[in-house]
């Protein structure tokens, strides 16, 4: 069977053994964050040819399972790798709908560019993950905050040891039903600073979703969960402890007067597609919102003086999470029984209700998948 997507046709083939009605429901009943996944995965290949020239081809959906690839696959040798991830909603007509997928398509590319990756097509982007969705429909959950997570992600495959950028690769979404990413009632939660550790360095893969930078990052966010933090903030030590980002979202500062602040982004940071939302969000609202540097001194100032009144962090996974306490073996910043503050929970409230389509959507920014 073959289907139109965007103007690029996709190859079906269903897979043989689907979870049954019983287990999609028991696990859409408790679904957790990227413990369980559907039954097919969109794939799209490329390759470069004997006079030079790459293309993108074999579009298909598949059966979801393992990936054969030969042990000198550059992947894992030289972590040609990047990802996204985006969210699918039910809305309340049972309609799913994705919410700026084009942005995600976007900054698939410049990963793609800084890790030497070929440019993906954005109908090859958009159609995937509609295709994958279509196919999937019945795991979109419909329980408040719950969503499916797809991850689409790009992996060097040809089998070759010598250092270049590889001639063939692979383009693949899955996906994941998804409840609340930290588990539980929303609350503030604790951030651990890293002193030692640094998430990127100028002119490196920091603004790039790859795996190397999350890689890297582990070591930090096990020393944070050591001090029973759920996340990990990083600083540039070498710019009077700028604040960067979390282990894997944004940081956003509301200030007394209700203006923003977040880190403005200077290559070392992942330009966040919920960010770029929250600032829009924000600004319909009618609040000023400034992009620039932020330290750990003015942080830690202004959470003493007043001047900063509420701190949130966000992320697709996790959209917007509130930040009680920000600390380390010296520094303890905020309090433990702080709540979620009411901007902070009036942005999360629109942007939430933007996505599930109960509030409308004056951007634009939906897109309907099934």
């Amino acid at each position: 069977m073959t289907q139109t997507a965007h103007g690029v046709e996709f190859s079906q083939q269903f897979s043989a053994n689907p979870k049954s009605a019983e287990e999609r429901a028991a696990i859409l009943a408790n679904p957790g964050f990227g413990d369980h996944f559907t039954d097919h995965t969109a794939v799209v290949d490329y390759k470069v040819d004997a006079e030079g020239k790459g293309g993108w081809h074999s579009a298909r959906v598949e059966p979801y399972g393992p990936i054969s690839l030969d042990p000198s696959a550059a992947v894992l040798h030289y972590g040609q790798e990047i990802f996204e991830g985006l969210k699918a909603y039910r809305h309340a007509d049972g309609s799913v709908w994705t919410f700026r997928p084009e942005r995600n398509a976007a900054r698939l590319n410049q990963s793609a560019h800084r890790l030497a990756l070929p440019e993906l097509p954005e109908e090859y982007f958009l159609g995937a993950i509609r295709e994958l969705v279509q196919a999937d429909k019945d795991w979109v959950p419909s329980g408040d905050g719950e969503s499916l997570y797809l991850r689409p992600f790009m992996i060097a495959t040809e089998a070759f040891l010598g250092v270049r950028a590889a001639r063939e690769v692979s383009f693949r979404v899955i996906a994941s039903p998804a409840g609340n990413y930290f588990g539980g009632e929303l609350k503030p939660v604790s951030i651990w600073i890293s002193r030692e550790y640094a998430r990127a360095g100028r002119g490196g893969t920091g603004a790039a979703k790859c795996g190397g930078n999350y890689a890297a990052s582990l070591i930090a966010q096990q020393e944070a969960e050591a001090h029973g933090c759920k996340q990990v903030l990083f600083l540039d030590h070498y710019n009077d402890d700028a604040v960067e980002e979390l282990g894997g979202m944004n940081v956003f500062f509301v200030l007394k007067d209700g203006s923003l602040v977040t880190p403005a982004l200077t290559g070392t940071i992942l330009e966040g597609v919920t960010r770029s939302s929250i600032i829009q969000v924000a600004k319909d609202m009618g609040r000023e919102v400034a992009e620039r540097k932020i330290t750990l001194a003015e942080w830690r100032d202004g959470v003493a003086s007043g001047e900063i009144a509420e701190v949130f962090a966000c992320g697709t996974a996790a959209v917007i999470t509130p930040i009680g306490v920000l600390k380390d073996e010296t520094e303890f910043i905020g309090s433990e029984d702080a709540v979620a503050g009411e901007v902070t929970m009036a942005i999360r409230e629109q942007i939430l209700g933007i996505q599930t389509g109960t509030i409308e959507d004056k951007h634009g920014w939906l897109t309907r998948l099934a």
